[in-house]
């Protein structure tokens, strides 16, 4: 099914920052119209300049028939934007106070049919979703950075959610070739950040003991485990790890042990001092690469990644 047949012509982009900007290049990408708006300034500018910097990349994913960067268009004003748009991904600030208005602004000015997805990394759409006139069709379409590589997006609807809502929402997005996944219930950072979170809560654990440097903590995921988490979440990894016995056997025989780590995690908090050991580490990683240099050649490999991935997907 395409994003086409069920019923997505124009996309409205409310917030233009990194993510916003991003969700634009992958829209126009796929052969919507695309209309956004900003109230920061320079916020066309630069858009325009993320969707430019993107769209070689998109051009080695491939186009969509139709699609150009001359169907994006820029609009100051918020209720003009969304007007006629089909579908509104929402990326402002994360900032519930934020949020809101701009929920309730642009629930007034779209048709009643219109999805309206929040890009938000860890509020609780129950707690935006109260400021729509019509808050049934409010709900989460959070994505990860860049959004115009990087497939997942978590669907999460609300206490005043319906199923119907969350249904096309999931439809859509797995039209436009990302990987949506639906969470049963809500929670505070969805599924990925909170796992990010926990494994970012014992990185900065080992650096404050002094057990590893930042450069040896990135390297353990970077060359151990993440190459495996590329390709297999966490249960089929640990499913493999248990042989012919498969995840049973692993639980039964790692179990304990991981029982007894669990108990030894950190509880690092942001003090200055570990602030500035993250900061000096990351300086001494990254030993004067540019931070434009380092998104190309991450850019570069996450596509031949995902290029591996789809090949792989249609093995029989």
């Amino acid at each position: 099914m395409s994003a086409i047949g069920i019923g997505v012509h124009r996309i409205a982009v409310v917030g233009c920052g990194v993510i916003g900007a991003s969700w634009a290049a992958h829209f126009l990408a796929r052969g919507f119209d695309v209309v956004a708006t900003d109230p920061g300034g320079g916020a066309e500018d630069r858009l325009h300049g993320v969707v430019d910097a993107a769209w070689p990349a998109l051009e080695r994913i491939g186009l969509a028939a139709g699609a150009s960067r001359e169907r994006l268009r820029f609009e100051d004003d918020l209720a003009r934007c969304v007007k006629d748009a089909d579908f509104v991904q929402e990326n402002g600030p994360e900032r519930l106070d934020v949020k809101r208005d701009l929920i309730a602004r642009i629930d007034a000015a779209v048709g009643d049919h219109v999805l309206i997805a929040t890009s938000t990394s860890g509020i609780l759409i129950s707690a935006l979703q109260d400021a729509a006139r019509r808050p049934e069709r409010v709900l989460v379409g959070h994505p990860f950075n860049p959004p115009h590589l990087v497939p997942l997006v978590e669907v999460v609807g609300g206490a005043l959610t319906s199923p119907e809502a969350v249904d096309r929402a999931m439809d859509f997005y797995a039209a436009i070739g990302k990987k949506p996944i639906r969470l049963q219930r809500e929670m505070k950072g969805h599924i990925a950040n909170r796992l990010q979170a926990a494994l970012w809560r014992e990185a900065f654990h080992l650096i404050e003991q002094g057990v590893a440097t930042v450069a040896d903590v990135d390297a353990a995921i970077a060359h151990g485990p993440g190459l495996r988490w590329a390709l297999l979440g966490p249960f089929l990894n640990l499913h493999l790890s248990g042989g012919s016995g498969g995840i049973g056997h692993a639980i039964d025989h790692l179990g304990p042990p991981i029982e007894d780590w669990w108990r030894d995690l950190g509880h690092p908090t942001f003090s200055d001092s570990l602030r500035a050991k993250a900061v000096e580490g990351v300086a001494d990683e990254l030993d004067d690469r540019s931070l434009p240099a380092m998104v190309r050649q991450r850019d570069d490999v996450l596509l031949t990644l995902l290029a591996l991935k789809a090949e792989a997907d249609q093995l029989p």
